[in-house]
């Protein structure tokens, strides 16, 4: 079903003023896809510029910004075949190749060389050399994505469709009495990822546990400004343990970048690399270990439980203030 010309969309530049009572599900849905089809389009000739990493940076996470919004609304968008969140995942691809090589370069450029010995810093010289020539073959591979027919028709398509966005029966209901259903949705099933259980931090399930923290941090930040500010601190935990989960993964792919590199584990060869390493990696872990125990015990699994449903009882203003009158 088609919604009034009048849907509420931004045609000016200005973001919306949050008000759940006077927007419908899919109005909101459409305002967070068309944000960020905006910020790609902004960012685009930055990232095709190469000459700061941030802009590519900026341009995934609007990507995957907008796949969640994508995914977690469906039930209210009515959307052409031509908009998928799988056409979106090939670009992201190619942006997550290039990302992960610059935060490489950038930890062992700013971090790591300049704590080593002039002797292991030499020696690593043919790694950056490597890490260098693979990130141009990666950029090479961003840049014809980015320019690619199926990229650029895809961005034709979100924009035609936001200026006639249509919605489904869902997505024409206002979006307050359906808090309850969005959040409960983002955030299930978050506390049974393998990854909370795990006691290695090389342990694979925490790279998945990371990804599924993201992703209910995305939902519920898709969301917030009607949610209760307890929500808030709850995003500000997960967001920490995205870090911290981040960081340790970075470590065991520089480990691994650098044996395949050297042909060898650093530790024989790189005594200081290692020990900075090994360092890092326990620091971190006891960092997770902190933290993850922190939000996964009990109560606090149980706080958050309790916040997603209150979301899910709260009445329309207009009822609660009927309720009022009648009681």
């Amino acid at each position: 079903m088609e919604p009034p010309r009048d849907h509420g969309l931004d045609q000016s530049g200005a973001p919306p003023q949050p008000n759940p009572d006077a927007i419908s599900n899919g109005v909101h849905a459409a305002q967070l896809i068309q944000k960020q089809t905006r910020r790609l389009g902004r960012l685009q000739p930055e990232v095709l510029a190469d000459t700061d990493p941030e802009p590519l940076h900026q341009l995934r996470v609007s990507l995957r910004r907008l796949r969640t919004a994508l995914v977690q609304f469906q039930p209210a968008l009515t959307l052409p075949d031509g908009i998928s969140e799988r056409r979106i995942a090939r670009v992201a691809r190619r942006t997550g190749l290039c990302r992960d090589l610059d935060v490489l370069r950038e930890r062992l450029d700013t971090r790591l060389l300049p704590a080593l010995p002039d002797c292991e810093s030499k020696a690593l010289r043919p790694a950056m050399k490597q890490l260098s020539r693979d990130r141009r073959r990666a950029f090479e591979g961003l840049t014809e994505a980015l320019r690619g027919h199926r990229y650029l028709k895809l961005l034709e398509r979100l924009h035609r469709w936001q200026d006639h966005p249509q919605f489904t029966t869902l997505g024409a209901l206002p979006l307050e009495p359906w808090l309850g259903e969005w959040c409960s949705q983002a955030a299930a099933g978050l506390f049974l990822e393998p990854g909370w259980f795990s006691d290695d931090p090389g342990d694979p399930a925490l790279h998945g546990l990371r990804k599924r923290i993201k992703g209910v941090r995305y939902g519920l930040e898709n969301l917030e400004p009607y949610l209760d500010p307890a929500l808030s601190r709850w995003l500000t935990d997960l967001r920490k343990a995205q870090d911290i989960l981040g960081d340790l993964h970075d470590l065991q792919v520089l480990a691994e970048v650098l044996e395949d590199v050297l042909g060898s584990s650093p530790s024989p060869s790189f005594p200081q690399l290692n020990h900075w390493i090994e360092r890092q990696r326990s620091e971190g872990w006891q960092h997770w270990l902190e933290l993850g125990g922190r939000l996964s015990q009990d109560s606090s699994r149980w706080s958050l439980q309790s916040l997603l449903a209150a979301e899910g009882m709260k009445k329309p203003a207009g009822e609660a203030g009927q309720d009022r009158i009648n009681g």
